[in-house]
């Protein structure tokens, strides 16, 4: 530990010394990585516990955008609120200047509309410009396969330590041990083409075989040959009447998320506006997480202030299913569904009997009633699936979803008075159970926003297909109060806080009886000049939970967990960038003893104006008692991937990414990244990715075509 203490004073020594540079004014554009939607999405690994999953969805809008910025002089209010960088008073502040005093000349007329200081413009600059040139919904073919652009991505993605599930087998070895073996490579082979006309027009298609799929037939499983996931889309905006138009694979986000939410969407965060779900309706599927979309047809036809929209979907869906009690069904060969599954690989026989195993089918609608300052919208769906689902008997899921059928329904809002932004939504199932959230955006001065929200779920609610913003991941068996601010404090310093005090009526997974726990996030930020910025942030969550004895009742004891973080970015050079970061978890259970966790790691990022190689690295090290005081670090990547590791033991990480623009059609990346454990020669020990060395290294390699 005195080691560890050595290194991280380093590091605060490298941070100290940045500081102190940081009032040396460098000319060049801000284009800071570790921007607050980095930071949101750090968040959303900690609260998922999944530093696999796919964001794609979440940020590939704002690079649409960047690409084809939005026009300010021709735009309306679900534009801009899809662009998820303004809060509805901002956009109503926005559009109410145009109307009252013409089309703005200038984008620096934007510091005279109030809630628009220069953070808030310096952070919406690259997705927007003020032009008299508008486009037009009446365009032709032939104009849109001249003026689009195609792209094509293929990338691929390989673990260069031969893990244990993919050793050679035989016959007989595979048919005593299934699930110890992988059936395909070790490569994961992602390929995409998309062709898309501004903001208007968006055909794609998606390949991908994860690590561990075959790619060749498996004859005794009958498995067709080729990648393991496919998705397409074919998706218009805006065109006349037509709002929306999506075939093939698309989201779908209504309201508050109680209802409809199919897709991802931020949680809890640093940015406080985002306590308030602003839903998009119908947006193209582009990602390859393979659970969290529709597959289908929907469309939003807008007429004056009303929109109406109509949404089917029927897909396959991966499940575990067995033979029904006969005592229940009454029939021999009867099946039902234990449990739904949602990791998408696979890789084993079991997973790959497991896949496409049901059908779901999901139908229903949205109308609602829109203008600047109020949205009134009434959300419907049915969902079916082919067989029933019938989770295990324990006590903590008497209230889940069991059978085929489920109906939900709900009515949501949201309105502008003045500087007051009251929104919420309240839904019902099939069951008669019940959900609700309301809550208000308050800019009660142009430099402090104070937002407040409250959630009611009943333990009896239930939807499958519902993505509200909570502690837990479906809305169900939840009480809520969250409060948050942000206040922007002279000399270029800006505070963010919120408290989220909540209960589960009913027992949980984890818990045998009704529990409460809070969750704070305070985080202090200096921007000394546009070059720096840094933030130091404090989080404490705290909970209970089991204690894990060997009776039937267990009694709950508190579970805190504390993360203290200094983090700074300053542009050394105009080509030159520094990053770095210190970071402690405290991880402190009831009747154990307590464990820390620190990382420390230092980016460098060269990326020279006219030069065509962008080059990112950083080297860290970290120390952790256990998994339980493990710390998610954001890393970039290669364009549309994600790498958010969850670092545990004791060791370092590295990586090594460059980025080669070949010309303005080829652009390459190449991305080298590896974990070191300096106290164990064998990783995850026992399991199919097992590793009988000190090291993990993972090769990424990508091509992209612009044509």
């Amino acid at each position: 530990m005195k080691q560890g203490f050595r290194n991280i004073s380093f590091l605060v020594f490298l941070c100290i010394l940045q500081t102190a540079f940081a009032q040396v004014p460098v000319n060049v554009p801000n284009d800071d990585a570790d921007n607050d939607q980095n930071q949101n999405i750090e968040l959303l690994s900690e609260q998922n516990q999944d530093e696999n999953a796919d964001y794609t969805s979440l940020i590939e809008n704002l690079k649409q955008y960047q690409a084809h910025p939005i026009n300010l002089n021709n735009t309306d209010k679900d534009e801009l609120m899809d662009l998820g960088l303004l809060t509805e008073i901002q956009v109503k502040n926005l559009l109410s200047h145009i109307a009252k005093n013409g089309k703005l000349i200038s984008i620096y007329e934007l510091q005279g509309i109030k809630g628009f200081d220069l953070i808030t413009i310096k952070k919406i600059l690259p997705y927007v410009k003020v032009s008299d040139n508008f486009n037009s919904s009446h365009f032709t073919f032939k104009e849109m396969l001249k003026n689009g652009s195609t792209e094509s991505t293929t990338r691929f993605q390989r673990v260069l330590e031969k893990q244990a599930a993919y050793t050679p087998y035989t016959d007989s070895l595979l048919k005593a041990s299934p699930s110890k073996y992988y059936l395909g490579s070790a490569d994961r082979i992602f390929t995409r083409l998309r062709f898309r006309y501004s903001n208007n027009v968006s055909v794609g298609f998606i390949a991908e075989k994860d690590a561990g799929e075959p790619f060749r037939k498996i004859d005794s499983l009958n498995k067709k040959t080729g990648f393991d996931y496919y998705s397409f889309h074919f998706f218009l905006r805006n065109i006349r009447s037509v709002k929306t138009l999506a075939i093939g694979d698309y989201q779908a986000c209504f309201g508050q998320g109680l209802v409809m939410w199919r897709g991802f969407g931020f949680g809890k965060s640093i940015s406080v506006a985002n306590m308030k779900r602003n839903a998009t309706g119908f947006r193209p599927y582009s990602s390859v997480d393979e659970n969290r979309f529709m597959r289908g047809a929907a469309t939003t036809i807008k007429l004056g202030k009303i929109e109406t929209s109509v949404f089917f979907s029927s897909k396959m869906i991966d499940a575990n299913v067995q033979l029904a009690d006969t005592a229940i069904s009454g029939a021999l060969d009867a099946e039902e569904v234990s449990s739904i599954i949602m990791t998408g690989t696979h890789r084993t026989i079991g997973e790959i009997k497991d896949k496409d195993a049901i059908r779901e089918t999901i139908f229903g609608g949205n109308v609602s009633y829109k203008t600047n300052k109020l949205s009134i919208g009434i959300t419907g769906q049915h969902f079916v699936l082919s067989k029933p689902l019938n989770v295990n008997d324990q006590l903590y899921n008497a209230y889940d979803f069991r059978g085929t059928n489920n109906t939900n329904a709900g009515l949501d809002f949201s309105y502008v008075f003045r500087n007051i932004n009251f929104f919420g939504e309240g839904a019902f199932s099939a069951n008669g159970g019940k959900a609700m959230v309301v809550g208000a955006i308050m800019a009660l001065d142009p430099k402090f926003t104070f937002v407040t929200s409250y959630r009611n779920f009943d333990k009896k609610y239930q939807n499958l297909v519902a993505l509200a913003i909570s502690e837990n991941t479906l809305p169900q068996n939840e009480n809520g109060l969250y409060v948050g601010c942000e206040a922007k404090l002279p000399k270029n310093f800006t505070f963010t806080a919120f408290f989220d005090q909540y209960k589960f009526p009913w027992l949980n997974y984890k818990a045998s009886r009704p529990t409460v726990g809070n969750d704070f996030m305070g985080q202090l930020n200096w921007t000394p000049n546009k070059k720096t910025d840094m933030y130091f942030r404090y989080r404490k969550r705290s909970k209970e939970q089991d204690a894990g004895s060997e009776y039937l009742f267990d009694t709950p004891v508190n579970l805190n967990q504390e993360n203290f973080r200094y983090n700074v970015s300053f542009q050394l050079l105009p080509y030159l960038k520094l990053r770095s970061r210190v970071e402690v978890v405290v991880y402190d259970k009831q009747n154990a003893p307590r464990e820390t966790g620190s990382i420390m790691f230092q980016d460098i990022v060269f990326r020279k104006i006219g030069s065509p190689i962008e080059i990112t690295a950083r080297y860290g090290l970290f120390e952790t008692d256990s998994y339980n005081s493990r710390v998610y670090t954001y890393e970039n990547d290669v364009l549309y991937s994600f790498s958010i590791p969850a670092l545990y033991d004791k060791g370092s990480r590295a990586y090594l990414m460059v980025d080669y623009t070949i010309n303005k059609h080829i652009e390459v990346w190449a991305r080298v990244a590896q974990t070191f454990y300096s106290n164990k020669t064998i990783q995850n020990e026992g399991s199919p990715t097992q590793i009988n060395k000190s090291s993990k290294t993972e090769l990424k390699l990508q091509v992209r075509l612009k044509f």
